[in-house]
């Protein structure tokens, strides 16, 4: 599968594509040219919302999974940049709770495009699956300008 990676603020970062789509995102040390069109323009809006000049990706996702995990990643798409919602606001949206929906952003395959890092913990911060952990959610919280709960 035809994959691509670039160095961001937050280290390296990396996509994959299949069938004309994003299916996975991961981290990386590395960074590689793209492939295709589609990657060569991943990597162009991941360098426009790194500097701030873009605030949604129009790229097509096709993270997997179960009906439930699509239904989750589907919400998460859903939150604006710069907004957050709580895994318990998302669970009453879908008809479940909390932990469930906390488990599929955990297992969201495209994090960052699909931004599981806007989900909160009614107690906090929540967790953050990716390299880094919860500093990395921080992070991107910050660079959004959805932090000031952090204060």
């Amino acid at each position: 599968m035809p994959s691509a990676s670039m160095i961001t603020p937050l280290g390296g970062f990396g996509l994959i594509e299949r069938g004309g789509a994003i299916v996975e995102a991961y981290w990386c040390d590395r960074e590689e040219a793209p492939a295709t069109p589609l990657l060569t323009s991943a990597m162009q809006q991941l360098k426009a919302y790194f500097d701030g000049s873009l605030r949604q990706f129009g790229l097509p996702l096709a993270p997997g999974g179960g009906p439930f995990q699509q239904a989750v990643c589907t919400a998460l798409l859903a939150i604006p940049y710069g907004r957050t919602k709580t895994y318990g606001e998302i669970a009453r949206d879908l008809g479940s709770y909390g932990q469930p929906v906390g488990a599929a952003c955990g297992r969201n395959p495209i994090p960052l495009l699909i931004p599981c890092h806007r989900v909160l913990s009614a107690q906090g911060l929540g967790g953050f699956s990716a390299r880094g952990g919860v500093e990395t959610k921080i992070a991107l919280l910050q660079h959004e300008g959805a932090y000031p709960f952090l204060f």
